[in-house]
C-alpha cells in the first residue's frame, strides 16, 4: 500500500510538473509538441487510479533486452552463488571504493572482474573528484563519506580511461560553438591538470595531450581526495590507500599507481 501511495504522489509531482512547462512556454511550444505533453498528462491522471501499468509489450525491444540481460544474470550467477548473496543480504564489506568515468565502454566490475560486494562505486564524467565543499558536489561527496566512514575501504581507485569525452571536452575550453548546463563547470575541476599538459607538453598534437591529460586528471583528483578530513586522516593512519588507475579500452592495457604512507611496494 506504501509503496501504491508512493507512486500515486510521484506521478501527482510529474504532473504539476508538466502542467507548468504548458503554463510558462505554451507559446514557444509547436501544436504536436503540445499535443504529446497532453497526452501524457492524461495517462498520468488515468494511472492514478488504476493498477500499476501491466508490462511493455514484445515489440519492447529495450525492454526485452533489460529482462534478457536479469535472466542471464539470475541463472548463471545468483542461482549458482546462493550462500554469496545470502551473505550479502546480511550487509557488505568491500575492500576498494572505486570512482570512474559514466562511459559505458568503462564498467570496473568488467574491467577489473570484480565480484558482488568486492568494490562500492562513484560514477561521473572524466571520473574526477572535487576539492572538499559541503555545499557543492554533494553527490560524489556521499559516496566518498560513506565509503570511508562508513564501509571502511581499504582502498579508494580513481580510474581514468582512454578516449574519454569529458578530458576532450576540458582541453576544448573555452569552447562557444556547443553550450553545456553542466558538463563544463563540472571538467573544470581537471583545470590543473589540463595546466600542467600545456606547459610540460605544448608541443605534441592534441590527440597525445587528451592521453596525458587523461592520466594527469587522475593524480589530479587524487590529490583532492587528500582535502577531505576523513580521507586524509585515514591515510595519515594508514588505514587507507589512494590508487590511481588508467586503462586504456584501445590497446587492452593497464596501468596503476598508488599514494600511502606506509611503505609501498612497486607495482
Amino acid at each position: 500500500m506504501e509503496s501504491v501511495q508512493m507512486a500515486k504522489h510521484s506521478a501527482e509531482v510529474v504532473v504539476e510538473g508538466l502542467k507548468k512547462i504548458l503554463l510558462n512556454v505554451q507559446e514557444e511550444l509547436d501544436e504536436k509538441v503540445q499535443s504529446k505533453v497532453e497526452k501524457l498528462i492524461a495517462e498520468l491522471q488515468g494511472r492514478q487510479h488504476h493498477h500499476p501499468p501491466p508490462p511493455p509489450p514484445p515489440c519492447d525491444h529495450d525492454a526485452q533486452r533489460l529482462d534478457d540481460g536479469f535472466h542471464f544474470f539470475k541463472t548463471n550467477i545468483f542461482d549458482k552463488n546462493r550462500e554469496c548473496f545470502k551473505k550479502l543480504a546480511e550487509d557488505q564489506h568491500p575492500k576498494f571504493l572505486v570512482i570512474s568515468c559514466s562511459d559505458s565502454r568503462v564498467s570496473p566490475s568488467v574491467v577489473l572482474n570484480f565480484k558482488p560486494g568486492e568494490a562500492f562505486a562513484g560514477r561521473n564524467i572524466a571520473n574526477m573528484v572535487p576539492q572538499f565543499d559541503q555545499l557543492r558536489h554533494t553527490e560524489i561527496g556521499s559516496v566518498i563519506e560513506y565509503a570511508v566512514k562508513e564501509l571502511q575501504v581499504d582502498n579508494i581507485l580513481i580510474m581514468g580511461h582512454s578516449r574519454c569525452g569529458g578530458i576532450k571536452r576540458l582541453m576544448s575550453l573555452p569552447d562557444q560553438t556547443q553550450t553545456y548546463d553542466f558538463i563544463d563547470e563540472w571538467v573544470k575541476i581537471g583545470l590543473p591538470a589540463k595546466k600542467k599538459v600545456l606547459e610540460e607538453a605544448g608541443d605534441l598534437c592534441p590527440e597525445q595531450q587528451r592521453t596525458l591529460c587523461e592520466k594527469e586528471s587522475v593524480k589530479n583528483s587524487m590529490g583532492n581526495l587528500l582535502t577531505y578530513p576523513f580521507v586524509r586522516s585515514a591515510v595519515v593512519n594508514g588505514t587507507l590507500t589512494l590508487r590511481g588507475g588508467y586503462y586504456d579500452f584501445v590497446n587492452g592495457d593497464f596501468e596503476q599507481w598508488k599514494m600511502c604512507t606506509k611503505p609501498c611496494h612497486p607495482q
